[in-house]
């Protein structure tokens, strides 16, 4: 029997199965495409998503395809400056196509083990108290110990679930392409910008060798089987030229799409065996450029959660603790998303708002909280062990870290990021008195000092959010108990 069988093999189901072989988890990945999707429906990695590559090993490959830009303009088009001294050491956006993306996590979970299977899509699904058995459209059924529905927002997954999906359907929807044109730059670029005054969901810009990216309005929103069918041409032109009022002589496609501004969350991430994560738990609008980093980092809480879970030694209540961390995250992600399409609305009500918040972001550290936002470096998790109100025991010292990502401080020998690439818990400790005995086959131990960490010493998950901060053994030995189980003898 396999152990997990992920469905999606896009960015959210390739992180999940490297995490999973980080644990030794046998995966298969099943893609009901043949071939990878030519299809850039993203431009870039977040902060925190960069991060995520870099705690794993892989920042060197993704900067390697990537540009770096520190720009502002991602809260709802909003022109402000990159805020200052945000808290991360990874200050930037980096630019790079989501088929390079795919590509690379693609190549990474290959390595480390994980079976991808294109080609095969799933049909059908059940479930009983030992495992998953799971219907592909053609050849037998394949029997799996869990199942995790990366699918997308038409999840087959999540609709045989039955799990519910409110929310919004789209009021808007956008056309989106690769191609040629004949306008001259100089020409294309003043005639984009113009538009761009009025309605910033339009684009037409350099890509390199000779092609152009395009994004316009679309005349409705389709339905039916043209929702999942890509945009003609002859439609692509004459969108063009109703915004524009010229189709820039575009030509020889690359490819075609259409998106929508749904807006909808599942309504559990998780029935018995059967999880959800990335597009199949979560739709928005691509406002931000905030849903393949969401799906990612869905991954990246799940993956050390359910290897705990696969592997024997997790405590109760972990694998449920992915949907109650990572769902509140989703309906931010939809809550911001909501905002900014408001804020992009020409009515002069919205107009008013969008030019008030625009004053408010001169403040530093208003600009700063919502790029936080969009990047979700800002993110913290609700552990509901009292620590946050400093009741935990030993100093039970109130410290803002509990339940935020540590970011990648330098410590005396070393970096914190390149000691996490194994994927385990980690106990930094600057007291050089704590012990992880019991624990080692899960947690490392690492005595080191840093003088940009002001705590004595910090218990950090896999996911490297803060679990514990204090200098007294018994209660970190409380906190590795709750989150990696119980001890060896």
């Amino acid at each position: 029997m396999i152990d997990v069988i992920v469905v999606g093999a896009g960015p959210t189901g390739l992180m999940l199965a490297s995490e999973l072989r980080l644990h030794g988890v046998r995966v298969l990945v099943l893609e009901r495409d043949p071939e990878p999707t030519r299809v850039v429906r993203s431009l870039g990695l977040h902060v925190r998503s960069i991060e995520v590559m870099d705690q794993r090993g892989l920042l060197e490959r993704f900067l390697a395809h990537g540009r770096k830009r520190a720009l502002g303009g991602y809260f709802a088009g909003i022109d402000k400056p990159w805020p200052a001294r945000m808290d991360t050491a990874h200050s930037y956006i980096l630019g790079i196509p989501q088929t390079v993306t795919d590509r690379l996590l693609a190549e990474h979970a290959t390595e480390v083990g994980a079976e991808i299977r294109r080609g095969c899509e799933v049909v059908g699904l059940s479930q009983d108290e030992d495992g998953v058995t799971v219907e592909p459209a053609e050849g037998a059924p394949l029997r799996s110990r869990y199942l995790v529905g990366c699918d997308g927002g038409r999840s087959t997954v999540r609709k045989r679930l039955g799990v519910g999906f409110p929310g919004e359907p789209a009021k808007n929807e956008w056309l989106l392409g690769e191609a040629e044109v004949t306008t001259p730059p100089e020409e294309l670029a003043a005639v984009v910008a113009e538009v761009r005054t009025t309605y910033r969901g339009f684009g037409v810009g350099p890509i390199g060798g000779g092609a152009h990216r395009f994004v316009v309005p679309a005349e409705g929103v389709a339905a039916g089987e043209e929702r999942t069918s890509p945009p003609t041409l002859d439609e692509v032109r004459r969108r063009l030229r109703v915004f524009a009022g010229t189709d820039f002589g575009v030509h020889a496609p690359r490819w075609l799409s259409r998106f929508g501004d749904a807006t909808r969350l599942a309504e559990r991430y998780r029935v018995g065996r059967v999880l959800l994560a990335g597009d199949a738990a979560h739709v928005h609008p691509p406002l931000g450029g905030q849903g393949l980093n969401l799906g990612v980092q869905d991954a990246f809480n799940l993956g050390w959660k359910l290897a705990a879970t696969v592997n024997g030694w997790a405590p109760d209540g972990l694998l449920d603790s992915y949907q109650v961390e990572r769902q509140p995250v989703a309906d931010d992600v939809l809550n911001n998303t909501r905002a900014q399409s408001e804020l992009l609305s020409q009515e002069p009500g919205p107009r008013a708002v969008r030019r008030v918040l625009a004053e408010l972001m001169d403040f530093e550290e208003v600009n700063r909280y919502l790029i936080e936002k969009i990047t979700a470096v800002g993110i913290r998790y609700d552990f509901g062990d009292g620590h946050e109100q400093g009741q935990g025991r030993g100093r039970g010292q109130p410290h803002g870290l509990i339940g935020r990502r540590l970011r990648d401080v330098q410590l005396k020998r070393t970096r914190l990021y390149e000691l996490m690439h194994s994927g385990r818990g980690l106990l930094l400790d600057q007291t050089g008195r704590l012990s992880t005995a019991g624990w080692t086959d899960r947690v490392d131990h690492v005595t080191d000092v840093s003088e940009e960490l002001d705590a004595p010493a910090v218990l950090l998950r896999p996911d490297g959010h803060v679990a514990w901060v204090g200098d007294d053994q018994e209660d970190v030995a409380d906190h590795l108990s709750k989150w990696f189980g119980t001890p060896t003898n």
